[in-house]
């Protein structure tokens, strides 16, 4: 994948169907993988994590608190086949950077389009229900979400 982003223009990006900013400030946000989905499925395209977008579309850093907590946690779930049905990313895909005056730290994800025989790149979810009876049953669920 042609890596489409750079720090020396990072003010003047903007939220489109190629970059999506996410806060990332509780952890991996559960929106990470549905847009990872999506761009895979796609065109692929840019996830940068520790910034958020304004409301006149301006990108302002929030930083991430452990980027490397958030970079294990990243690897971990994405090779998770059961949350992820195909992990197309390599090490050189999931950069770190220090931005603007604070150093604030991102992590930036470059997610390729996937291959005609790849696709669809779909998440899983798991949903667990209770039925109240004479026993307590437990069913587990698994719901593709290919958007």
């Amino acid at each position: 994948m042609k890596k489409d982003f750079g720090l020396s223009q990072f003010d003047e990006y903007r939220e489109d169907n190629r970059r999506e900013v996410k806060k990332a400030s509780a952890g991996l946000p559960i929106s990470l993988w549905d847009t990872y989905s999506a761009f895979a499925n796609c065109y692929g395209g840019v996830i940068i994590l520790g910034v958020k977008e304004e409301k006149d579309g301006n990108w302002t850093t929030t930083g991430l608190r452990n980027a490397s907590k958030l970079r294990k946690d990243f690897w971990d779930t994405i090779n998770n086949p059961k949350k992820v049905s195909i992990n197309l990313l390599s090490e050189d895909d999931v950069q770190i950077y220090e931005v603007g005056d604070k150093k604030d730290v991102i992590m930036v994800i470059y997610v390729p389009m996937a291959k005609r025989e790849q696709k669809p790149i779909y998440i899983s979810i798991m949903i667990f229900l209770m039925a109240r009876s004479a026993e307590t049953m437990r069913v587990t669920i698994i719901v593709p979400d290919c958007r």
